[in-house]
């Protein structure tokens, strides 16, 4: 009797615990629109119920109409692909915390190897997303380099170290050239500097900059320059090397 008496109380354990997991996924639920060559597939039978053992979270699919989510083929994030197509999911409800654990468990490690691990007649079905790196398109400058270089030197040089020129003569705590040109968009900085601090207050470049106060006291005199005298200084930075920092520069 005892023994009955307790293999009683496992089974009513084990009852219970999986009413109060349905009652907690009913109440965490979200909506999924799916592209119909996956529900053809049977892939989504086979994720989504270990979606919600792992999570708690019921997904109701639907084939058409409003959702909080769909995966389907070219959605915004690529989760897998299928015969040279992607299918991402685009979550269209950004404020749904129940579509956006969906979307951390389908992009992460163990969603991902959920769906890989789906087979038809022993095969994998799904591959890893299709990654497509666009080749970066270098721009064109038409600035003359040799000019840029004493440019440069006589407009920069009194605060940054240009180069071996003048290693000895930058300002310690101004960025040398070589580590601005490591910088991500160092081109866009430099195209740009006039309006980046601390140069408005002396850089002068006609018809770009406002008109400078002349009789606005200063430490140093103006730089003055062109864009055609600046377009040469971008092309003369081109042509270094970036410095070798070990790590990205962190700014503070």
């Amino acid at each position: 009797m005892d023994v009955f008496r307790s293999l009683s109380v496992v089974v009513s354990a084990v009852v219970a615990i999986c009413f109060a997991h349905t009652v907690w996924a009913q109440g965490k639920t979200t909506t999924l629109l799916v592209a119909p060559e996956l529900q053809d597939s049977g892939v989504i039978k086979f994720m989504l119920p270990r979606f919600t053992l792992k999570h708690g979270v019921r997904v109701t699919v639907v084939a058409e109409g409003a959702a909080a989510g769909s995966l389907i083929k070219d959605g915004d994030t690529a989760v897998f692909s299928r015969g040279g197509d992607n299918f991402g999911l685009t979550v269209h409800q950004a404020d749904d915390p129940h579509m956006a654990t969906l979307a951390a468990w389908l992009t992460g490690d163990v969603g991902q190897r959920t769906v890989l691990s789906f087979k038809q007649d022993g095969q994998p079905v799904f591959e890893v997303p299709i990654v497509v790196v666009e080749a970066e398109v270098e721009a064109e400058l038409d600035g003359d380099a040799a000019r840029g270089a004493e440019l440069a030197l006589s407009a920069c040089g009194r605060c940054h170290v240009v180069g071996d020129v003048n290693r000895m003569n930058g300002i310690g705590s101004t960025p040398s050239f070589a580590v601005l040109r490591s910088l991500d968009g160092w081109m866009e900085r430099f195209w740009a500097f006039y309006a980046l601090n601390p140069h408005p207050s002396f850089t002068i470049i006609p018809d770009v900059t406002e008109p400078f106060d002349e009789t606005r006291p200063s430490p140093i005199s103006p730089v003055r320059l062109t864009l055609e005298e600046l377009e040469n200084i971008v092309a003369y930075t081109a042509t270094m090397a970036p410095a070798n920092l070990g790590a990205p520069v962190v700014h503070q």
